[in-house]
């Protein structure tokens, strides 16, 4: 998962940065000797994470029995105001023990600011994440020591998908109503709004009897565009770089501006929805959360990540039934995939300069890295298989499977975890720190098969549901999403070459931040406008503001560094004779 939430990036001076270089310097002062009789709480500021607190339950259990230590989750994401937060904090010289951030940018304004602890001696001891010494060495090329540690690392060619069975995005419907209206074909994403509409009409309740909709926005993740706005564009090959869109094999770029491209159809899309009748209502208020309890529900039909959909409601007791979000046949789709990173993702891990026991907080981290910690550290729907023993077990053909526990854990999160690992909800005990450290399709070698349990033998082989099944016969007997992408040649694959752009000046971030600002307000309003006259006429208002604030000059920046991304993408794939 999840990859796939937005990082709340932040703005510091460079006054303030020079100021605090002069409190901490480059390297760091050692640290009182490791006491793991002494509970230790360890502060993470986590750019990614969703839970605010104390992390609980069974992982909770796990990384206190052998480290001693609990986690206090940080997450400007649920605390509101991100930038303020980081800034704060910054400017207090003390951002956390652990640190979870985007690289870039924030790595060098924490190195520069002196917030993080330089683990170079710590490294020598951390086995696990040595065996991906490349993309340690990759991140830190710049510094003079070893300030983070890379996550979603792979062993991996960078051609490969990285995000397993299903990709990151795509289409995916709710297919038993979508049967029920005998599968009708749908040449473009345009074509799914009358099949939405009819699935609605004859399904206008939730399985609680709430309102139905084809699709549910919210704005959480908001920044430089609507997010929900910006799925469009990889169901057609297509990432992000700033406010310019690439295709992953280099062949075509976009300006989101252009009233030919993905992001102005999406939004044009989107109006059309609303004009049906297919938009929550609720959407402008409503945040992840809330959405997403919708899903489980039941009242939405569209969704446009298989960790969203897929996770709310296709649980056993659902897909039993034969009911379920499956990717939807597209004619004319190619959807985007994230090669395996080989210098590992867009995220570092770091140890706070200011932390008690980094020596302890290093041993952490490095656990984090090992088949143990990788298993667990990820282990939710469709992710990681968790602790063996609980929730998966080698059998006796020598495979490994998931237990029966395991099997309802993994896909209702609300089965209640054994006392002796740590009680509660199993949803309730999963990592809060939302970060994958190896890709969970990279081989455990303790075992030879991958961590994420959905592409093991056993599992495939239990997941002949009657969702499944169905899906299948519709699909050319595909078994899998990638399989049916892969035969359908509708997948595109963008090398993974952990691209960091370069450094923006402070006019650059005012300008993108007060661009992202207008287009992020204009294209709600233009989504929930009356008819197509308003909403083209908002688009055009949109367009002609954003130019107005020199728009043309940071979206020239977006796409140079768009470009020289492909480059990086063709050497990687040079370099490793792929």
């Amino acid at each position: 998962m999840n990859l796939k939430k937005k990082i709340v990036a932040g703005l510091l001076g460079v006054t303030l940065l020079t100021s605090l270089a002069a409190c901490g310097s480059g390297k760091s002062e050692s640290k009182s000797k490791s006491d793991k009789d002494e509970l230790l709480t360890v502060d993470v500021y986590d750019g990614l994470a969703n839970y605010m607190g104390i992390q609980k339950g069974w992982f909770a259990e796990v990384i206190k029995e052998k480290f001693n230590i609990e986690l206090n989750i940080i997450a400007p994401n649920v605390a509101g105001n991100g930038d303020t937060l980081y800034q704060t904090r910054t400017a207090a010289g003390n951002l956390g023990d652990i640190i979870i951030v985007n690289t870039g940018k924030e790595y060098t304004e924490l190195v520069k600011g002196g917030l993080l602890y330089d683990a170079t001696d710590s490294y020598k001891d951390m086995k696990n994440i040595k065996k991906f010494d490349r993309a340690v060495e990759y991140l830190n090329k710049d510094s003079d020591g070893v300030y983070g540690f890379p996550t979603a690392v792979s062993s991996l060619p960078s051609t490969t998908p990285s995000e397993g069975l299903d990709l990151n995005f795509g289409a995916y419907i709710r297919w038993d109503l979508y049967g029920k209206e005998n599968y009708p074909s749908m040449k473009t994403i345009e074509d799914i709004l009358p099949v939405l509409k009819k699935m609605q009409d004859t399904n206008p309740k939730s399985d609680s009897g709430k309102p139905t909709y084809g699709f549910s926005l919210f704005g959480d993740w908001d920044g430089t565009m609507m997010t929900m706005a910006k799925q469009m564009a990889p169901l057609y090959g297509y990432d992000e770089m700033g406010f310019a869109f690439a295709k992953a094999d280099g062949t075509d770029y976009q300006n989101p501006m252009d009233d030919d491209s993905y992001y102005v159809r999406a939004l044009k899309f989107f109006n059309k929805a609303n004009q049906m009748g297919l938009v929550d209502p609720e959407s402008t208020t409503q945040n992840y959360d809330t959405m997403y309890q919708k899903y489980q529900d039941g009242q939405i039909l569209f969704s446009w990540w298989p960790w969203l959909g897929q996770a709310a409601y296709n649980t056993p007791e659902n897909v039993g039934n034969g009911k379920g979000y499956m990717l939807a046949p597209i004619d004319d789709q190619e959807i985007f995939s994230f090669g395996a990173d080989v210098y590992g993702g867009k995220q570092f891990i770091g140890i706070g300069s200011q932390a008690k026991d980094p020596e302890r907080i290093a041993e952490f981290i490095d656990w984090l890295y090992s088949p143990e910690g990788a298993l667990a550290n990820t282990s939710q729907t469709q992710g990681s298989a968790g602790i063996e023993g609980l929730t998966w077990e080698m059998n006796k053909d020598g495979l490994p499977e998931l237990t029966e526990f395991g099997k309802k854990a993994l896909f209702d999160g609300k089965t209640t975890v054994p006392k002796e690992y740590g009680g509660g909800t199993y949803q309730d005990g999963v990592s809060a720190l939302n970060v994958n450290t190896v890709l969970g399709i990279d081989i455990n070698p303790d075992n030879g098969y991958p961590y994420n349990y959905t592409t093991w033998e056993t599992y495939q082989k239990d997941n002949t549901t009657p969702l499944q099944n169905d899906w299948s016969s519709k699909m050319d007997n595909s078994s899998t999403t990638l399989e049916y992408l892969e035969k359908e040649k509708q997948v595109m694959v963008a090398p993974g070459a952990s691209y960091v752009a370069p450094e923006e000046d402070s006019e650059i971030e005012v300008l993108r931040n007060q661009i992202g600002s207008t287009i992020t307000e204009y294209s709600w309003k233009a989504i929930f406008a009356k008819d197509d006259t308003e909403c083209d006429k908002l688009i055009e208002e949109m367009r002609n503001i954003v130019y107005g604030l020199n728009y043309e000059k940071v979206y020239d920046i977006d796409l140079a560094n768009a470009k020289e991304r492909n480059e990086q993408r063709i050497l990687v794939k040079e370099e490793y004779g792929e």
